[in-house]
């Protein structure tokens, strides 16, 4: 488990390694601090948080962003949020730097969130 990464929602690992290839698991917007609070209102905060608990996960692990190859987000209301969902997760990357990408809709996500992103990270040789 990472130190400072949310506590599980469900039995997994926030990451396993195999061969220099990090995946993380798929981080929902829950506090860190406070993993019994409410989630944050709205696509754009939950967007943030989720993604800042992917950064709390990398870090811990000494990686960043830099190093994400892939990912993943799930969206529950996809029409609506893509497009601010979209923004928040375009601004935690440098420009021009962006990993490859799937975004789906799905019917619903662990502890009702709008969203949940996952990432495949390559470590450094």
């Amino acid at each position: 488990m990472i130190a400072r990464a949310p506590r599980p929602v469900a039995p997994f690992s926030h990451a396993v390694e195999a061969d220099g290839w990090v995946f993380l698991t798929g981080q929902m917007p829950t506090d860190p601090t406070d993993p019994d609070a409410p989630l944050a209102a709205g696509i754009e905060a939950q967007t943030r948080r989720v993604m800042d608990n992917l950064v709390l996960v990398l870090e811990g692990l000494g990686l960043g962003l830099e190093h994400v190859v892939s990912a993943r987000a799930f969206l529950t209301e996809f029409e609506r949020d893509y497009a601010a969902m979209n923004d928040v997760y375009r601004s935690y990357f440098p420009a021009g730097r962006l990993p490859a990408r799937t975004c789906v809709g799905v019917t619903a996500l662990a502890v009702q969130a709008l969203v949940e992103i996952d990432f495949i990270v390559k470590r450094p040789s």
